[in-house]
C-alpha cells in the first residue's frame, strides 16, 4: 500500500482530514505529507493539517477542521454541540472549541477557543468529531440560547436517543432554575 492510500483511508472516516500526528501514528513520514501537499494530492490547511481536496464533503466539515486547528485535547462545546446536531435552532457565528489548556494555535475568525476543565465522562465524539455530550451542552448554553429553545432541543436530543431521559429530567430542572 501507498502512503497516499494509508493516509486516504484513515482520511475518509475523519472527513477528509489528516494531521501530521495522524501520519506518525499511521507509519508515514511526514515529509510524505508535504510531498502529497506539492503535487496537489492533499490541500496543507494550516501547520500540521491536511485534507484531501477530493474526499466527500459533509456538513460535519467545518466542526471537524475547527477541533483539529486548535489542536490535541480539543473538543466542541456549548452551542456548537447543538448545531452540530441541528438542535435549539442554533446557528453560531462561530464554531466554540473547549480545549484543557492553553492553545498556541493562529486560528481564523470563524473559531473561538475556550478554556475548559471537562470530566471525561462528559466528553465524547460524534462521527469521529471530540465534543462534550450533547447532555452537557444545553446548561452550558443557558446565557446563549434561549430557554424555550433548550427544552425543546432537549426533547428531540431525548427522542433521537442522544440524551437519556434521566439526564433530560436533570437539565429541565437546571434550565428551569434560569426562569
Amino acid at each position: 500500500m501507498t502512503y497516499r492510500a494509508v493516509l486516504w483511508d484513515f482520511a475518509l472516516d475523519n472527513h477528509g482530514y489528516v494531521t501530521t500526528q495522524d501520519a506518525r501514528e499511521l507509519g508515514v513520514p511526514s515529509i510524505e505529507l508535504a510531498k502529497l501537499a506539492a503535487r496537489s494530492k492533499l490541500t496543507n490547511v494550516s501547520y500540521g493539517l491536511y485534507r484531501f481536496g477530493d474526499a466527500p464533503t459533509s456538513r460535519f466539515d467545518q466542526y471537524h477542521e475547527a477541533v483539529l486547528r486548535v489542536g490535541p485535547g480539543a473538543h466542541l462545546t456549548r452551542d456548537a454541540v447543538l448545531s452540530l446536531h441541528e438542535l435549539a435552532l442554533v446557528n453560531p457565528r462561530r464554531i466554540r472549541v473547549g480545549v484543557p489548556r492553553r492553545s498556541r494555535a493562529a486560528v481564523p475568525e470563524w473559531i473561538e477557543v475556550a478554556r475548559e476543565h471537562i470530566p471525561a465522562a462528559e466528553l465524547t465524539t460524534y462521527d469521529n468529531i471530540p465534543s462534550v455530550t450533547v447532555a452537557r451542552a444545553p446548561a452550558d448554553c443557558r446565557e446563549l440560547v434561549m430557554t424555550e429553545r433548550l427544552l425543546q432541543a432537549l426533547d428531540e436530543a431525548t427522542r433521537r436517543g442522544l440524551v437519556r431521559r434521566g439526564d433530560r429530567r436533570r437539565l429541565v430542572e437546571i434550565l428551569s432554575t434560569d426562569r
